[in-house]
């Protein structure tokens, strides 16, 4: 478990501050994370990596010379948001893009592509590469939807020695991408972690068992047996990543490749040697040249007890690249010559804080957004551990601990800005941002995406009419659709979503004031969260359990239908926009 500790919420926060003052010859803090604290040259391509804290030394341990250039550090085992990500992108930028790389994982995707879509609309090229490894978590022909596990390291190793080799953009993202195809990897579970302040593992396996393939979230394995001995388990882990070969490989013989043996958190050095020792005897018998391996915690997940084993499938130019020297808090290899340190002036870290001038009507709305917030926090509060068990059928249990952090940080946020004067639209936008950053996760993001459509729609010189209002609805199930990838019947919050806007916008165009049309577009809503019981995930975390939650509604989609029912509530009290 988890000993050390302050209070549980600034555990994150402050191990980021403990981690730049021992490190701050390499490192440096950015709103967001951590990027190089040394110069890189003007015109490189630089390569940001991030994911939820509590893997170290993935990710920020990852940042320094020969590797990333900066890292977006989320809440623990919480994807960072999307202000985040763009916060040390900035800050990381050298003129030649960025290529934002992670974990595949349904927050990280989100989040990701959003900051690189805001990257892009400014002139900064960038593209996202998010890391597939793991070939227990979904069959080949959908490669594409494999987590990233240890393998990472080998693709933000292969990314950032290209960028510091002088490749332009377009190389280094090819490279990458040819190292995330050559590589696999397959983990093993023995016992969950324990995170700050929590009396329970967040996840469990059996006593005396063995869950192959589990996550390092706890995502579900492929097979729980019995504990091997260390070479059953080198034997059993090398046998099934020898029976997939990337493409152009035809057979290991002759191959070289570079191996890294992961320890998760609990499992000693001493271990995973004894493992590594039988390791390198199959591979050597399979005729497999072993080049530059690495033994020891590379993503970890707290205490977990358990490790993963990856190969790396090298060619002549990714060899060449896996040998430059890096010089990061946890990763080094070969000899580098330091650069010199960067000047705080040097480091352009966009202010996020301005408040855009507002008309008096708008500010006066925004009291009532501020209003509707509210009662959207007491609903959620009210339902916590409703959503948590619901969430707990056939996904991790934390949905309502997600959108109370997520709720509780926007109204935070908008009671601040209500008191710096800020229109509807800048209090509702940045609440959007609170939300997602608070709350990081699937859900965070997308309802930093909805209420940042919303408050785009609303803007800040008019006071808000019904037709507004619908308008912004109608850009939040976009924006939930494009990013969040999900379409009707996948049993998500678009299952609840869709008809609220259906019919909130056929009943403001037939002529009703907005209370009245969102009073039926909440009804609408809360019979299709109902009905999503009958509905099969098709993804997120609960696709792989999907048939445990038939029966149950969709946490997101419930959630959506408390909220817009509460403020619905708000509305008619007295109407908060123009009709």
């Amino acid at each position: 478990m988890t000993r050390l500790f302050n209070r549980p919420s600034d555990f994150a926060s402050e191990l980021i501050e403990g981690f730049v003052a021992a490190y701050s010859d390499k490192v440096r803090q950015v709103p967001g994370g951590v990027v190089r604290n040394t110069r890189s040259k003007q015109g490189e391509v630089a390569v940001v990596i991030g994911g939820g804290s509590g893997h170290y030394p993935a990710f920020s341990g990852l940042v320094g010379q020969g590797l990333a250039h900066g890292a977006a550090m989320g809440n623990l085992f919480a994807s960072p948001s999307a202000r985040q990500v763009y916060s040390v992108s900035r800050a990381a930028d050298n003129g030649g893009g960025v290529i934002l790389s992670f974990g595949n994982y349904a927050g990280d995707v989100l989040h990701f592509g959003m900051a690189k879509e805001r990257l892009n609309s400014e002139g900064i090229r960038c593209e996202v590469l998010p890391v597939t490894d793991d070939i227990s978590s979904a069959p080949i022909e959908e490669r594409h939807k494999r987590r990233g596990i240890a393998g990472d390291l080998t693709v933000f190793k292969t990314a950032a020695a290209a960028a510091e080799a002088g490749y332009d953009f377009d190389a280094t993202l090819a490279v990458a991408r040819r190292a995330n195809e050559r590589t696999r990897s397959l983990g093993v579970a023995f016992s969950g972690c324990t995170l700050p302040g929590a009396s329970q593992p967040l996840f469990e396996v059996a006593a005396n068992k063995m869950a192959l393939g589990m996550g390092i979230h706890g995502e579900p394995g492929i097979e729980d047996c019995d504990i091997p001995t260390a070479d059953e388990l080198a034997e059993r882990l090398v046998a099934t990543l020898l029976e997939e070969l990337p493409e152009g490989v035809e057979s290991p013989r002759g191959q070289r490749v570079t191996v890294l043996l992961n320890g998760l958190g609990s499992v000693k050095y001493e271990e995973l040697f004894v493992v590594y020792r039988r390791v390198a005897q199959l591979l050597g018998d399979a005729g497999v040249e072993v080049i530059e391996p690495e033994v020891g915690e590379l993503v970890t997940s707290f205490d977990m007890a358990g490790l993963s084993l990856t190969l790396f499938w090298l060619d002549e130019e990714l060899e060449r690249l896996w040998h430059a020297p890096a010089a990061t808090p946890a990763f080094r290899k070969g000899e580098i010559t330091l650069a010199e340190p960067l000047e705080a002036t040097e480091l352009e870290i966009p202010d996020l804080d301005v408040v855009t001038p507002a008309s008096s009507e708008s500010r006066r709305a925004a009291g009532c957004v501020l209003s509707a917030l509210e009662a959207a926090e007491r609903v959620v509060l009210a339902n916590v551990e409703k959503l948590g068990r619901i969430d707990a059928i056939a996904g991790d249990g934390d949905h309502g601990i997600g959108m109370e952090r997520g709720v509780t940080a926007a109204v935070e946020k908008a009671r601040e800005l209500e008191a710096r004067d800020a229109g509807a639209g800048t209090l509702l936008t940045r609440a959007a941002d609170a939300w997602a950053d608070r709350a990081g996760g699937t859900s965070g993001a997308l309802w930093g995406v909805a209420l940042g459509a919303l408050g785009t729609a609303i803007g800040d010189e008019h006071a808000p009419d019904a037709k507004r209002v619908s308008e912004g609805v109608r850009r939040a199930l976009e924006g939930i659709i494009h990013f969040g990838k999900a379409s009707p019947g996948d049993k998500t919050m678009v299952d609840a979503l869709i008809p609220f806007h259906e019919t909130l916008e056929r009943e403001v165009e037939g002529g009703a004031e907005l209370a009245q049309a969102w009073r039926k577009a909440a009804e609408a809503a809360h019979r299709a969260a109902e009905e999503s019981a009958h509905l099969v995930p098709k993804i997120g975390r609960a696709r792989p359990l999907a048939e445990k939650s038939v029966g149950t509604p969709d946490p997101g989609a419930i959630s959506l239908a408390l909220i817009v029912a509460a403020v619905g509530e708000v509305i008619s009290k007295g109407t908060p926009v123009t009709a």
